[in-house]
């Protein structure tokens, strides 16, 4: 028997968009030390995408901006698989319809849009299954390794992130007064992913921050994955509540001689 014990494990992943993001190496990990991983995606697309990735996996489509489609998840997933062992969150949406703005421009309806999708889904989500989750249960969202580093080419989300980050604290308690289920967060540092690609400036940013990270080689969406993945086993059950920074020792690293040379000279 494996280190993690997945073996008649089920895991509901929500959010993979590819085979790039971090949801797919979290599932593929677990089917590959024998678990389950059921998928609920956005649209009839994302879901083609899981069916070619992995064909023999239930996906489901479900809108989590809609809380009547997370219910239908909720019964669907319970009437199909009964009780599931946990959940990954892997979720994060930015409408910037007034483009790159200071944030103190930031509109109101793309703030409120983003803090529904990429955060309080996670609230929404964890509330719907409640009952379905097994009693030690483990929930991982996905956040980022920092959200007090101002980097304006990533707008408003990491004070969405931040919410989030807060969010699975005060999930894990309220949890905690009829369950075991744990609320825990993987936070890397910057990655390549799709999402990432959109984010403009971002490979200035990634080629920074590799100069940053301690190894100088910058953190893989399967390092980020290989973290959710602990976390959801039950060889992790002691933590709980907890924010797991991945970026290789970057967030020590400020003071580099390498970039400060290059900075003053």
């Amino acid at each position: 028997m494996s280190f993690l014990r997945f073996e008649n494990k089920k895991y509901l992943v929500v959010g993979m968009a590819n085979k790039k993001s971090v949801a797919f190496h979290i599932a593929k990990i677990v089917t590959d030390e024998g678990g389950e991983v059921i998928f609920s995606v956005q649209d009839e697309d994302k879901k083609k995408a899981v069916a070619r990735l992995f064909p023999t996996a239930s996906c489901y489509i479900c809108d989590v901006a809609d809380k009547s489609d997370i219910d239908r998840l909720a019964e669907s997933v319970s009437a199909a698989h009964g009780h599931i062992d946990g959940m990954v969150h892997s979720l994060a949406f930015a409408n910037f319809s007034n483009g790159m703005v200071p944030f103190h421009e930031v509109s109101r309806d793309d703030f409120v849009q983003a803090m529904n999708i990429s955060c309080f889904s996670l609230v929404e989500l964890s509330n719907a299954f409640k009952d379905i989750f097994s009693k030690n249960g483990s929930v991982v969202t996905i956040s980022i390794s920092s959200t007090r580093t101002a980097s304006e080419n990533y707008g408003y989300m990491a004070p969405i992130k931040a919410a989030l980050d807060s969010s699975l604290v005060f999930l894990a308690k309220s949890f905690s007064s009829f369950s075991e289920v744990r609320f825990n967060a993987v936070a890397p540092s910057l990655l390549k992913t799709s999402a990432s690609a959109g984010i403009p400036g971002y490979v200035d940013s990634y080629l920074f921050a590799e100069k940053l990270i301690l190894r100088k080689r910058a953190i893989t969406t399967t390092e980020a994955a290989n973290t959710a993945v602990f976390l959801l086993s039950d060889a992790s059950s002691g933590i709980n509540a907890q924010k797991i920074v991945v970026d290789s020792g970057m967030g020590v690293n400020s003071f580099d001689s390498e970039v400060v040379s290059k900075v003053v000279r």
